[in-house]
């Protein structure tokens, strides 16, 4: 099956993120990784855009309200996707131990197939390799992925002074039959929103 993908790609500032993290793990309440909020980030936003919400399987498209996340997750046996279900409805805390979870029976090759099947978009995040940017490929009927960088120090401007700040490049692919490139850009655009203003990933 070809998939006419289109891609956007933001450049989001880390600080507050990283700032939220350090204070979630300071409540003794369990451990947030970035990969964590960014899942949160991705739900939120394609709750915020419900056009984004999508599956498309070439005869049929499906509209959501609720917003599974798959992960992707290398292990010895290939790449697997495991579902974080509801990821928008859940606390950031609640997502981090299912995708910890989820990732340690993907390891061990237990995940039952409705584990790993279905989903409406999906998030894969390289920056633990350092790659500073990179386009993914969808995985059907999906009609979005979210590919994630590293975050990095880099020189921008601030009220036109060169500042440096941490940054992270994250590119969506879409499926163009499913989602037109202004709805992807209003995706892409909510998602850096919740990144650079954190304050409901918490949940």
């Amino acid at each position: 099956m070809t998939v006419p993908h289109f891609y956007i790609a933001a450049s989001c500032r880390l600080e507050a993120l990283l700032e939220l993290r350090r204070t979630l793990n300071a409540t003794g309440e369990g451990k947030v990784s970035v990969n964590d909020l960014v899942i949160r980030a991705v739900a939120l936003a394609l709750a915020d855009v419900p056009d984004a919400n999508v599956q498309f399987d070439e005869t049929v498209m499906r509209r959501y309200t609720k917003v599974d996340v798959a992960v992707a997750v290398a292990t010895p046996r290939g790449l697997v996707t495991p579902i974080v279900s509801q990821a928008h409805a859940k606390s950031v805390y609640a997502v981090a131990a299912e995708v910890k979870e989820l990732a340690a029976r993907a390891h061990q090759g237990k995940l039952k197939p409705e584990e790993y099947a279905g989903g409406q978009t999906t998030v894969s995040n390289l920056g633990m390799f350092g790659v500073e940017a990179f386009s993914a490929i969808l995985n059907p009927p999906q009609s979005s992925i979210f590919a994630v960088g590293a975050g990095e120090p880099r020189v921008v401007p601030v009220d036109g002074k060169a500042t440096i700040a941490t940054m992270m490049t994250v590119t969506a692919s879409f499926d163009h039959r499913a989602i037109d490139g202004a709805v992807g850009a209003q995706a892409m655009a909510a998602f850096k929103a919740l990144i650079e203003d954190p304050a409901r990933l918490a949940g």
